[in-house]
């Protein structure tokens, strides 16, 4: 069993969770996070007005934190390779801030109403 941890863009959202869906992994926890990679801001990746005192500043920097959706994915381990394909498929743009995947060992899982474990537990 693997645990998918996937950051992605906001606005991927709706279309990653389409194509999970569509490769039969409907099931997922997703969160609003705040990070900050190499690239420190995305221009349109945030809907704001920028008042045009700032703009005629030109300074240089970026956003302190950019605004990404956290997925946790918990598959048996024969599947990760095809939750990983299709999160990338549709998050890949070759554009700076596309997100990241990390692929995380799961040692066990208990369904709590059950008390099923291990992959019963997740399917």
């Amino acid at each position: 069993m693997k645990e998918i941890i996937a950051i992605i863009r906001p606005k991927k959202m709706r279309a990653t969770k389409d194509a999970l869906e569509a490769a039969g992994f409907p099931c997922f926890l997703a969160l609003s996070v705040l990070g900050r990679g190499h690239q420190r801001g995305i221009a349109g990746e945030v809907a704001c007005e920028i008042p045009a005192e700032l703009k005629a500043q030109n300074r240089p920097g970026g956003m302190k934190y950019i605004p990404k959706r956290l997925l946790s994915i918990v598959v048996p381990d024969e599947n990760v390779d095809a939750v990983v394909a299709a999160v990338v498929t549709v998050n890949q743009t070759a554009q700076i801030g596309d997100g990241k995947i990390f692929i995380c060992p799961m040692r066990d899982a208990v369904r709590v109403r059950t008390d099923e474990t291990g992959d019963q537990a997740i399917l």
